[in-house]
């Protein structure tokens, strides 16, 4: 594979002009129709079967695919008893004397809605502004098989050559794609020697360039419960002696974080950044400087006449890469036990419940952190009151194998291709568990892991959006690669 030698093998020109048509005249209408399906993910849709809405997605993709009569390609859903379905589509090789296949990745389930949507805007009310695609899943990553099938369309438009292509769309992706070993499993043996991954579930440093992932943390999500009375108490009755729920909360949690600066305080949950990420992040963070903390949606307000930002944990660049990609993190993303406030009377409230979502560092296994977070937090309870731990579930995170001499000439020559400048590489705090799962089985591909996701598209958050014509250039740019892997 490192001997390979890559040659330009699509006019950069026809290229963008057949994929530029192709996203305007079609792919964004049915990414619209997309959007407007709530196909929640399992973890957010326990009724997801008798729902129906994960199935629309996958037939209303299917059938788009199909109807593009691309040349040699097979396609099916695949369904085991119980599990989510997954959209496989093969296409022949043309032209290739690789023995290999290039697999190409992507995911329909989507988070669920979250509150903040400007009021013209919902998750599930798609709408076109100043190039950009509002809604919940376009971006994370309801495009995916659809720039799929433009790259491929591309590449047999110009008679490119190319090795044997798969498509694999899951739909359980957001919920940590517990559904997709089982398939993985089956399917092994369809998918052959995979050389070259293509993950369209990721994000970017901007808009200017193309952008490699080269790791991305783990994550382990479960709900922390604190129960000290059996029901509701007068807080003038109780409070002094009866201990507050939130109060226990508040001091198990000093177990796990350093509330002053975000630290995680377990030793376990860190690990070194090996000298090859460093190195790639020093030169993202000279890329992106202060944006890399600036693209955020900080809160402000009037401090004198003049406006007042809320500040991130750091505004050096390179330290803000290596908290947000190699750093143990701890988010509480969800909450039960509290009325809301309109209703909130002066109770001591029976229990306090938290869901936590810790980001783990893409070299520390996830199923181990799980077992040391539930044992932490559970042992020696203050005032021994009821405090569990249920995890949800969890993924060990990523790091990108050695990048092949030939496939970082090849996304160099497609960034410069469609975007005017070299590929950058940047870490991602996300998870992606079918990377792992992918490495392990492949340990010789190269993985190709990028997406559409850059300042402000807020994946999972309100005002999700596509950056279409980001998209449109990284559609062009795989192709590209994959014109260079014959």
């Amino acid at each position: 594979m490192n001997a390979r030698q890559p040659t330009t093998a699509l006019d950069a020109a026809q290229t963008r002009s057949q994929i530029d048509a192709l996203w305007d005249s079609q792919i964004v209408p049915q990414l619209a129709d997309y959007i407007r399906i709530p196909a929640k993910s399992p973890l957010f849709d326990a009724d997801w079967a008798a729902n129906g809405h994960i199935d629309a997605v996958v037939r209303h993709t299917a059938t788009w695919i199909e109807a593009q009569k691309v040349d040699g390609l097979a396609l099916e859903i695949v369904r085991l008893p119980g599990r989510t379905p997954v959209l496989l589509f093969e296409v022949a090789a043309r032209q290739s004397t690789s023995l290999q296949t290039v697999l190409l990745y992507g995911h329909l389930d989507k988070q669920p809605e979250f509150a903040g949507w400007r009021k013209d805007l919902g998750p599930w009310t798609p709408k076109v502004e100043n190039g950009k695609l509002y809604g919940r899943g376009g971006a994370d990553d309801g495009y995916a098989a659809y720039a799929a099938i433009a790259a491929i369309q591309a590449l047999h438009c110009q008679q490119a050559a190319h090795p044997r292509i798969v498509g694999l769309v899951e739909t359980c992706e957001e919920s940590g794609s517990y559904d997709l070993l089982p398939y993985i499993d089956l399917l092994k043996p369809r998918l052959g020697d995979v050389g070259l991954v293509v993950c369209l579930d990721s994000g970017a440093g901007n808009y200017d360039q193309l952008w490699l992932t080269n790791s991305l943390r783990g994550m382990a999500s479960g709900v922390l419960k604190v129960e000290i009375l059996t029901e509701g108490v007068h807080s003038g009755d109780a409070s002094g002696l009866v201990p507050s729920s939130f109060r226990i909360m508040r001091q198990v949690l000093d177990r796990l974080e350093d509330s002053t600066t975000g630290r995680l305080l377990p030793a376990s949950f860190h690990c070194e950044v090996p000298p090859e990420r460093l190195a790639q992040a020093r030169a993202t963070a000279a890329i992106l400087g202060e944006e890399i903390h600036k693209r955020f949606p900080w809160a402000h307000y009037d401090c004198g006449g003049s406006t007042a930002f809320a500040l991130p944990t750091t505004t050096d660049p390179l330290q803000g890469l290596l908290n947000r990609t190699w750093a143990p993190t701890l988010s509480v993303t969800g909450a039960e036990g509290f009325p809301a406030l309109k209703d909130a009377g002066n109770v001591l409230r029976p229990y306090t419940a938290f869901k936590l979502s810790l980001r783990l560092p893409p070299l520390v296994e996830a199923a181990t952190a799980v077992q040391q977070l539930k044992a932490l937090l559970e042992d020696n309870a203050p005032y021994q009151a009821r405090v569990t731990f249920e995890g949800m579930s969890s993924a060990t995170g990523w790091n990108a194998p050695t990048t092949a001499p030939w496939f970082e000439a090849a996304l160099n020559a497609a960034s410069q291709a469609h975007f005017g400048a070299p590929c950058g590489y940047i870490g991602q705090g996300g998870t992606i568990p079918l990377m792992n799962m992918l490495s392990q089985g492949f340990p010789a591909a190269q993985m190709m892991v990028c997406g559409v996701l850059g300042p402000q598209s807020n994946a999972h958050g309100p005002n999700e959006f596509l950056h279409i014509a980001y998209a449109k250039r990284l559609t062009a740019a795989v192709a590209e690669v994959i014109a260079r892997f014959v």
